[in-house]
């Protein structure tokens, strides 16, 4: 029996097959959950359609988190779906290519809203519109990087909106506490994402971390989906407000030489 066997289970963020939410969705899956996938935008639908059909998932819907309206439409469903929640996935992040690629003091105002309303708020927004279907014990979770509290170069307002995202996930745990929902964050390693993709110099800042983090890996997007099934099931309900890092344990490291250096070669 899986370990979120009969457990309902909601993953928003899904863009394609190379997606952290879909190694959630992969072991979310294995472990025996009920799934239903929430992905942004028409474009991504006929990335998205194919995948949920993978997992035997019948309930994938539409939602931009920056619409109100659209979000009780999408709770509206699942709960005509579903019935009750127990597990809901923040996969969610975005900032213009802009603003990865020039100094982060040069971050437009309208590029500084719009990347902490979709990384930030819509965990915010779609916890609040839940709350009226989560099961007691129901577990929320989000997905955040190590560049939220040390600098990441050209993560920049990404970085800014993960330490919000990060915060905003200790005054959920604080609110939901005593309704006995939790609400926690993983910190990935940085993984070859869509999303990543974005980033100005990715590529060089991802064979550095295989380098530098103490198990000399890159995290993959199975190993996120492991860490997610642990939040998700009943092992981790005394946990909450946490960061769980998956990243080699490269956030333990201050000073980084490489192993060529530390010989002295």
């Amino acid at each position: 029996m899986g370990l979120l066997e009969g457990k309902n289970a909601l993953i928003f963020g899904l863009a394609n097959d190379k997606s952290i939410a879909w190694g959630i969705t992969q072991a979310f899956k294995r472990e025996g959950a009920n799934i239903g996938i929430s992905y942004a935008g028409e474009m991504l639908e006929r990335r998205v359609k194919p995948l949920a059909e993978k997992v035997d998932c019948k309930w994938v819907e539409e939602c931009d988190v920056t619409r109100d309206d659209q979000i009780a439409l999408t709770v509206e469903k699942a709960a005509k779906h579903f019935g009750k929640i127990d597990v809901l996935v923040h996969s969610i992040a975005y900032a213009g290519r802009d603003e990865l690629s020039k100094p982060y003091h040069e971050t437009s105002r309208e590029g500084f809203k719009t990347a902490l309303e979709i990384s930030v708020f819509s965990l915010v927004a779609l916890t609040h519109a839940f709350l009226p279907i989560f099961n007691p014990g129901a577990s929320v979770m989000c997905m955040t990087y190590y560049g939220s509290v040390k600098v990441a170069p050209r993560y920049n307002v990404m970085g800014v909106a993960k330490a919000a995202l990060e915060s905003s996930t200790r005054y959920l745990a604080y609110d939901l506490g005593p309704q006995n929902i939790r609400v926690n964050a993983i910190s990935a390693g940085p993984i070859r994402t869509l999303a990543a993709a974005g980033v100005g110099g990715f590529r060089d800042m991802y064979k550095h971390f295989a380098d530098m983090a103490p198990m000399r890996e890159n995290v993959t997007i199975e190993d996120v989906g492991n860490s997610a099934v642990f939040l998700a099931s009943d092992l981790s309900r005394r946990i909450t407000g946490e960061v769980l890092y998956v990243d080699s344990g490269f956030n333990t490291i201050g000073v980084q030489i490489s192993e060529q250096e530390e010989k002295g070669e």
